[in-house]
């Protein structure tokens, strides 16, 4: 695993955050020292994509980034009969996904696709993974990629979200803030990385409250929404059809 050291050294100037070939080259290590608990959220959607996925329908992995997420998925559906259909609109994402899901799953059915993921077209689906992905988008235009989504899921069919959560009572959120940057001291960051990554990526990644979570699900139609996971900030909802 190379390690990520893209904001170790000072920059005159901090540009807007970029899913580059330099990101794809270290994003494993990135995520595993900047999410909380990510490495078990990513066990995790396997296991619970067993309790939904049916036999002869799709996976959806929007943002599918190296695929992490379609692979645990992929562990816990052997017997199953499964399309999986992953998406990124970053070209260097989709070639090392692609060499990864070759190498080691094989023989099963899976579409990488290079494009924005409101192109897309949900259908027969069963499941559907929004890891850290939403939270990307247009603020306007996430309740109707929900509603896609809703639209393109078989009934007892689920939608996983995972995201960065923002918090209503600014002392709060900023008490997160804290225990999120110190979360990355601890995995060896420096402040320096901390406050140059910060820059780079605060108008790219817009989150929201778990509230607007659930309206916005509830909103696309979804009948439930349940949190199964939380780590500081970091947040995993699984939302039922």
């Amino acid at each position: 695993m190379k390690q990520d050291r893209l904001f170790s050294i000072a920059k005159e100037s901090v540009t807007d955050f970029n899913f580059d070939a330099a990101v794809a080259d270290v994003f494993p290590d990135m995520l595993r020292r900047s999410i909380p608990g990510y490495e078990n959220i990513i066990t995790m959607l396997g296991g619970l994509a067993r309790g939904y996925a049916q036999d002869n329908t799709r996976v959806y992995d929007l943002g599918c980034s190296l695929g992490a997420a379609t692979l645990s998925v992929h562990r816990h559906t052997r017997d199953l009969s499964l399309a999986h259909i992953c998406v990124d609109n970053s070209a260097a994402m989709i070639k090392r996904c692609q060499s990864k899901l070759q190498r080691h799953m094989p023989r099963a059915s899976v579409e990488l696709i290079c494009d924005d993921i409101q192109n897309i077209q949900i259908e027969n689906a069963s499941v559907v993974l929004l890891n850290f992905t939403l939270q990307f988008l247009p603020k306007e235009s996430r309740l109707r990629l929900l509603k896609t989504i809703y639209n393109g899921l078989l009934d007892g069919g689920v939608l996983i979200l995972s995201e960065k959560l923002v918090f209503n009572d600014n002392e709060v959120n900023q008490q997160f803030i804290d225990w999120h940057h110190e979360f990355k001291r601890v995995n060896g960051y420096s402040d320096l990385e901390i406050s140059q990554k910060r820059a780079s990526i605060e108008n790219v990644l817009i989150p929201d409250s778990f509230e607007l979570h659930q309206q916005r699900l509830a909103d696309a139609g979804f009948s439930q929404t349940l949190q199964w996971f939380q780590a500081f900030n970091f947040s995993s909802l699984i939302a039922l059809k």
